[in-house]
């Protein structure tokens, strides 16, 4: 019996060529082949991309095709069901908010709507303003960030005190404020927008233009360790122009912390969304979103309280997914992680 570290009189002997075809042709592994290994060894990351997917697909077929799951499992969100409440106390009949087979997580109190299908059709409205404004934030804060990173100097000074005055900008005070006050129409140009796409409009504009200086600040620090990288230094001694440095050598190496500061940025913009929606300035009636909800909760948290849980855990539930699917794709992404 021999090792595999051994040398025999035949492993002497033989060529090279044929020690090398006994061991199999090696292959090397990409940065993301090694980040996909480490990413499917953390269980907990993967149950958190599960769990946005699974978010992801119920607001992108909530009402498409043919009905979408609203259709299959709910009634319309702002269909009213008023012989399922209680005219005397206004909460639902039955135990539990009136669940049932026809409706899974039960009605509103007073009008009876269905509350699966409002949380199915919220979810929409707080995925598509947490994605846009995310966007809208990452294009702005990455652009930025590399500009001041790579020129310096007085670039470097401008954009950094721009970031100062954004971070220190009471932004909850003036979405409460602009929200409020918009026209119920915006005529820009061959787009109308009305009601409650307009404030959805605002709202994305207000959560991501404010927003940028995060990632910002991240992509500066990332991009001014960069330039001063070897392969930089190669590039410039080919002739290369600032222009190609920058999309063909620094944003590559950036992909990773933009992917990553996406991740965790999404579940703080619903969370914003949804505090401005509770505040009374978010989308309006009937739409249906998770912090109106909330707000309209709060006088029945003591008769009907599962009208208050229900939304509220579609918020912890959501968040905490993207939350656990962040940490998990930053410790992948980490070059100096195990």
């Amino acid at each position: 019996m021999t090792t595999p570290l051994e040398v025999t009189p035949a492993s002497a002997a033989a060529s090279p060529e044929a020690l090398m075809a006994g061991l199999g042709q090696i292959q090397g592994r990409s940065p993301g082949q090694i980040a996909w290994m480490r990413l499917k060894r953390d269980k907990v990351a993967i149950a958190g991309g599960v769990l946005v997917t699974f978010l992801v697909f119920v607001a992108v077929f909530a009402k498409w095709p043919f009905g979408g799951i609203i259709g299959l499992l709910g009634h319309p969100p702002n269909e009213p069901h008023v012989e399922l409440i209680d005219p005397v106390f206004s909460k639902p009949k039955g135990a539990w908010g009136g669940i049932s087979k026809d409706f899974l997580l039960g009605v509103e109190p007073v009008n009876g709507r269905d509350i699966f299908s409002r949380i199915v059709a919220g979810s929409q409205i707080s995925l598509l303003v947490a994605f846009l404004a995310t966007l809208l934030s990452v294009t702005i804060g990455t652009a930025m960030g590399v500009i001041a990173g790579f020129f310096g100097g007085k670039v470097d000074t401008l954009i950094s005190r721009v970031m100062d005055i954004f971070l220190a900008f009471p932004v909850l005070l003036f979405a409460i404020a602009i929200v409020g006050v918009i026209p119920d129409r915006a005529d820009l140009g061959p787009i109308v927008l009305r009601d409650n796409n307009l404030r959805l409009a605002v709202l994305v504009f207000i959560i991501g233009f404010f927003s940028w200086p995060y990632i910002g600040r991240i992509i500066r620090g990332q991009t001014l360790s960069l330039r001063e990288r070897e392969f930089v230094d190669a590039a410039r001694s080919l002739g290369a122009t600032n222009r190609w440095i920058i999309t063909r050598e620094l944003m590559p190496s950036l992909i990773a912390p933009i992917l990553v500061y996406s991740t965790l940025l999404i579940p703080t913009n619903i969370l914003f969304e949804a505090a401005l929606s509770y505040l009374g300035v978010g989308v309006s009636e009937p739409q249906a979103s998770w912090g109106g909800m909330l707000t309209r909760a709060v006088e029945f948290y003591q008769t009907a309280p599962l009208f208050m849980i229900v939304p509220g855990m579609a918020i912890f539930i959501t968040v905490m997914s993207f939350n656990l699917f962040g940490d998990g794709l930053r410790d992948a992404l980490d070059p100096r992680g195990r």
